[in-house]
C-alpha cells in the first residue's frame, strides 16, 4: 500500500457512528479471511472422505489459498492505490463470496481447489484495502482506537474459527456434511458486502500508480508450479511429470527475479534487499512459518486420523494452542521496546521445547493419549508461536528508513502467507510419506522435522536489527 493516510483536510467529516460501522465491515471482511485460512485444518480429513483426493487434496486445501492469498497481496493493495479502496474492497468482497458459494457446492477435488484459489486471489483484493479505508475516514487522533481492536477481533477468531468448523461438520446440517462452512460465506460475507456498499467513502484512486502485472504473474506460475511438483511428486512418485513442475517452477522465478531486478516497481523494493537485517528476517519469517504452518496441519491430522477424534473434538483439542497464541501475542507487543529481537529468540526456543515434549509422548503412548496429557504441549506451541510470530516482523524493520516501511511491511505479509502455502504443502508430505499405517511414527517424523526447521532459524537472529522501531507498522 502506498497511500494509507490522508492528511486531516483530505478526509470527509463522517459521524463517529457511521465510522465505527465502517470500522465493523473492514474488521468482518479480515475476520472472514482469517476463518477460511484455517477451517480446512479441520475440515481437511472429512473433505477427502466425500470427494477423494487423498493427501493431495489435503494439502492443496490449505496451500491453496495461502499461495494466492500471499501472492496477489502486495498488487491488490497498489490496484487499490490506483483504481480506488472502495472499488477494490467490493469486487474482493463480492468475488470471496461467489469463490465460497463454489467451494460448497464443489462436486469434485479440482473444482474445490479451483475454488479455494479464487477465495485466496478475491481475499488479497480486500484485505490491503483495510488500513487505507481506516485511515481516510477516522480523525489522526482517533484512529489508534480502531487500530487497538485488530489484535482482540482476530484472536477471538483464531479461537473460534476452527470451533465453528469443528461443529458445522459434525452437525452435518441438511446433510451437507462440510459444505456449511464454506456457505456460511454467503450469509456473512453477504452482510458486509451490503453494508460496505452503503457505507464505504468513494476514492478516486491514482491512474499514476504503477502494478506489476508481469511480476506477479511469473511468481504465481513458479509458486504453482513449485507446489503443484511437490504435492503430485509426493502423491504420485517422482516421474516425468512433478519433475518438470518442478523445473518450469524454478524457471519462472528465475524470470521472476530478473524481473526484480528491472522493473521500475517491483513487487519488493530493491534497497529492502540490501538491508542485512531485513534479509535474514524475511529469511527467517520463511522457514519459521513454513514449519509452524504445517504443524498445525499435521496436528489436526493426527488428532482425527491418529487419535480417532471427530472435527469438532480436534478444535477443541487446538483451543489451547490458539490462546497461547493470543496471549502471548498480546503479551509480547507491550515487551517488544524492551527486549526486541530476544523475544524472537524466546518464542523459537518455546517452540522447540513444545515440539520435543510431544515427541517424546507420541513415541512413549502412541495413539493412545488423552485430552488433558497433550494440553500442555499443545499449550506450549502456541505461547512459543505467539512470543516469536507476534515480534518477529516487527523487529525486521528496526532499522529501514521510514519510507521504506510501508512496502516492508507490505512484503513481509505476502511472504508469510506463502510461507504458510509452502509449510502446509511440505510439512504434510512428510506426514504422509512417514505415515504407512502408523500415524505415531508420521507424527514423530514431522515434529523432528518442524523442530529442524526452526533450530535452523536460531542463528538468523543474531542478524536481525535489535530493537523494533518506535512506532511499529503493520
Amino acid at each position: 500500500m502506498t497511500q494509507t493516510l490522508h492528511d486531516a483536510k483530505e478526509r470527509p467529516a463522517l459521524r463517529a457512528r457511521t465510522r465505527w460501522a465502517i470500522l465493523a465491515v473492514v474488521l468482518a471482511a479480515d475476520v472472514l479471511d482469517l476463518l477460511d485460512a484455517t477451517i480446512t485444518n479441520i475440515a481437511a480429513p472429512t473433505i477427502t472422505a466425500d470427494l477423494g483426493g487423498g493427501p493431495a487434496l489435503v494439502q492443496w486445501l490449505g496451500a491453496g489459498y495461502a499461495l494466492a492469498l500471499g501472492v496477489l497481496l502486495v498488487p491488490g493493495g497498489r490496484l487499490g492505490d490506483k483504481y480506488g479502496r472502495r472499488r477494490l474492497f467490493l469486487t474482493g468482497l463480492a468475488g470471496f463470496v461467489i469463490a465460497s458459494l463454489a467451494c460448497g457446492l464443489a462436486r469434485n477435488p479440482e473444482q474445490l481447489v479451483a475454488a479455494r484459489l479464487a477465495q485466496g486471489a478475491f481475499g488479497a483484493l480486500v484485505i490491503p484495502q483495510g488500513f487505507g479505508i481506516l485511515g481516510a475516514t477516522w480523525p489522526r487522533d482517533q484512529i489508534g482506537k480502531a487500530f487497538s481492536l485488530f489484535g482482540p477481533v482476530m484472536g477471538l477468531s483464531a479461537v473460534g474459527g476452527p470451533i465453528l468448523a469443528g461443529f458445522l461438520v459434525d452437525a452435518d446440517l441438511g446433510g451437507l456434511g462440510w459444505r456449511p462452512m464454506f456457505l456460511i460465506n454467503l450469509f456473512l460475507g453477504g452482510a458486509a458486502l451490503l453494508a460496505a456498499l452503503r457505507l464505504l467513502p468513494r476514492d478516486a484512486g491514482d491512474p499514476a500508480v504503477s502494478v506489476d502485472g508481469p511480476g506477479s504473474a511469473l511468481l504465481a506460475g513458479a509458486l504453482l508450479g513449485l507446489l503443484g511438483g511437490l504435492i503430485d511428486g509426493s502423491d504420485h512418485g517422482w516421474t516425468g511429470r512433478p519433475l518438470v513442475l518442478l523445473l518450469l517452477g524454478l524457471a519462472l522465478f528465475a524470470g521472476f527475479c530478473h524481473r526484480q531486478r528491472t522493473a521500475t516497481r517491483p513487487l519488493i523494493q530493491p534497497s529492502l534487499l540490501h538491508n542485512r537485517g531485513f534479509t535474514s528476517g524475511l529469511l527467517l519469517g520463511i522457514v519459521a512459518f513454513a514449519a509452524t504452518a504445517g504443524l498445525l496441519y499435521v496436528i489436526s491430522l493426527f488428532f482425527q486420523h491418529g487419535l480417532g477424534r471427530s472435527p469438532s473434538d480436534t478444535a477443541l483439542g487446538l483451543i489451547p494452542l490458539s490462546l497461547g497464541i493470543v496471549v502471548a501475542s498480546i503479551a509480547c507487543y507491550r515487551l517488544i521496546h524492551a527486549y526486541g529481537r530476544r523475544l524472537v529468540v524466546a518464542g523459537l526456543l518455546i517452540v522447540l521445547a513444545g515440539c520435543g515434549y510431544l515427541a517424546l509422548l507420541v513415541i512413549d503412548s502412541g495413539t493412545s493419549l488423552n485430552h488433558w496429557e497433550l494440553v500442555p504441549p499443545v499449550l506450549l506451541i502456541g505461547v512459543g508461536m505467539g512470543t516469536c510470530f507476534g515480534t518477529v516482523y516487527d523487529v525486521t524493520i528496526g532499522d529501514i528508513a521510514p519510507e521504506e516501511a510501508g512496502s516492508a511491511s507490505g512484503s513481509l505479509n505476502a511472504v508469510q502467507q506463502v510461507a504458510n502455502a509452502i509449510g502446509a504443502a511440505a510439512v504434510t508430505t512428510v506426514y504422509f510419506h512417514a505415515a504407512d499405517g502408523d500415524e505415531a511414527h508420521a507424527m514423530t517424523v514431522s515434529l523432528v522435522v518442524v523442530a529442524a526447521a526452526i533450530a535452523v532459524c536460531l542463528p538468523l537472529v543474531r542478524l536481525l536489527p535489535r530493537k523494533a522501531p518506535q512506532e511499529q507498522h503493520h
